[in-house]
Protein backbone atom coordinates (compact mmCIF):
# COMPACT_ATOMS: atom_id res chain seq x y z
CA UNK A 1 0.00 0.00 0.00
CA UNK A 2 1.21 3.49 -0.83
CA UNK A 3 0.12 6.43 1.37
CA UNK A 4 0.87 9.95 0.15
CA UNK A 5 0.43 13.22 1.99
CA UNK A 6 1.79 16.53 3.14
CA UNK A 7 3.38 16.97 6.49
CA UNK A 8 6.14 18.57 8.47
CA UNK A 9 9.70 17.38 9.09
CA UNK A 10 11.04 18.19 12.53
CA UNK A 11 14.83 18.03 12.85
CA UNK A 12 16.35 18.41 16.31
CA UNK A 13 20.08 19.15 16.48
CA UNK A 14 21.72 18.24 19.81
CA UNK A 15 25.00 16.79 21.08
CA UNK A 16 25.57 13.10 21.73
CA UNK A 17 26.58 13.93 25.31
CA UNK A 18 23.32 15.78 26.09
CA UNK A 19 21.58 14.12 29.03
CA UNK A 20 18.02 14.06 30.41
CA UNK A 21 17.70 12.64 33.94
CA UNK A 22 20.88 10.53 33.66
CA UNK A 23 19.92 9.11 30.23
CA UNK A 24 20.78 10.28 26.70
CA UNK A 25 18.51 13.13 25.65
CA UNK A 26 18.01 11.54 22.24
CA UNK A 27 16.43 8.47 23.87
CA UNK A 28 13.97 10.62 25.79
CA UNK A 29 12.97 12.60 22.68
CA UNK A 30 12.38 9.39 20.70
CA UNK A 31 10.44 7.86 23.62
CA UNK A 32 8.18 10.90 23.87
CA UNK A 33 7.66 11.05 20.09
CA UNK A 34 6.58 7.41 20.18
CA UNK A 35 4.33 8.05 23.17
CA UNK A 36 2.77 11.02 21.31
CA UNK A 37 1.87 8.69 18.44
CA UNK A 38 4.09 10.38 15.85
CA UNK A 39 4.72 8.30 12.72
CA UNK A 40 8.41 7.65 13.40
CA UNK A 41 11.71 9.06 14.59
CA UNK A 42 15.30 8.44 13.48
CA UNK A 43 18.50 9.43 15.28
CA UNK A 44 21.50 10.10 13.05
CA UNK A 45 25.02 10.37 14.47
CA UNK A 46 27.30 12.93 12.86
CA UNK A 47 31.03 12.44 12.53
CA UNK A 48 31.92 16.11 12.79
CA UNK A 49 30.20 19.41 13.56
CA UNK A 50 29.91 22.49 15.74
CA UNK A 51 27.08 24.33 17.40
CA UNK A 52 26.30 27.24 19.68
CA UNK A 53 29.79 27.40 21.23
CA UNK A 54 31.60 27.21 17.86
CA UNK A 55 33.75 24.33 19.08
CA UNK A 56 34.36 21.75 16.34
CA UNK A 57 33.71 18.21 17.56
CA UNK A 58 35.09 15.35 15.51
CA UNK A 59 35.85 11.66 15.71
CA UNK A 60 39.38 11.15 17.02
CA UNK A 61 41.43 8.09 16.20
CA UNK A 62 41.80 6.93 19.82
CA UNK A 63 38.39 7.91 21.19
CA UNK A 64 34.94 6.66 20.25
CA UNK A 65 33.07 9.91 20.73
CA UNK A 66 33.69 13.59 21.54
CA UNK A 67 30.20 15.09 21.96
CA UNK A 68 29.46 14.52 18.31
CA UNK A 69 26.36 16.05 16.73
CA UNK A 70 23.06 14.16 16.64
CA UNK A 71 20.06 14.83 14.44
CA UNK A 72 16.68 13.46 15.41
CA UNK A 73 14.32 13.51 12.44
CA UNK A 74 10.57 13.11 12.83
CA UNK A 75 8.03 13.39 10.02
CA UNK A 76 4.29 13.53 10.68
CA UNK A 77 1.29 15.73 10.03
CA UNK A 78 1.75 19.42 10.72
CA UNK A 79 -0.73 19.23 13.60
CA UNK A 80 1.09 16.26 15.13
CA UNK A 81 4.50 17.93 14.93
CA UNK A 82 3.28 21.28 16.25
CA UNK A 83 1.54 19.56 19.18
CA UNK A 84 4.88 17.89 20.03
CA UNK A 85 6.96 21.11 20.08
CA UNK A 86 6.14 22.02 23.73
CA UNK A 87 7.82 18.74 24.76
CA UNK A 88 11.06 20.08 23.28
CA UNK A 89 10.76 23.30 25.30
CA UNK A 90 11.02 21.12 28.39
CA UNK A 91 13.77 18.81 27.13
CA UNK A 92 16.22 20.79 24.99
CA UNK A 93 18.36 23.35 26.83
CA UNK A 94 20.89 23.80 24.04
CA UNK A 95 20.50 22.90 20.41
CA UNK A 96 18.46 23.85 17.37
CA UNK A 97 15.15 22.77 15.88
CA UNK A 98 14.17 23.14 12.24
CA UNK A 99 10.77 22.63 10.62
CA UNK A 100 10.37 21.91 6.93
CA UNK A 101 7.22 21.24 4.91
CA UNK A 102 7.44 17.86 3.19
CA UNK A 103 5.50 15.63 0.87
CA UNK A 104 5.77 12.05 2.00
CA UNK A 105 5.20 8.73 0.32
CA UNK A 106 4.86 5.91 2.80
CA UNK A 107 4.98 2.29 1.72
CA UNK A 108 3.25 -0.08 4.08
CA UNK A 109 2.23 -3.70 4.00
CA UNK A 110 -1.49 -3.65 3.20
CA UNK A 111 -2.05 -6.30 5.88
CA UNK A 112 -0.98 -3.83 8.59
CA UNK A 113 -3.15 -1.01 9.91
CA UNK A 114 -2.43 2.25 8.02
CA UNK A 115 -1.63 5.46 9.90
CA UNK A 116 -2.65 8.62 8.07
CA UNK A 117 -0.51 11.76 8.25
CA UNK A 118 2.89 10.10 8.48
Amino acid sequence: MKIMGRGLRLTIWIGADDIWHHKPLSHEIVRRAHEAGLAGATVLHGIEGYGAHSVVHTVHFLSLIDNLPLMIIIVDSEDGIRAFLPQLDELVTEGMVTLDPVESIRYQDSRKKARIGG
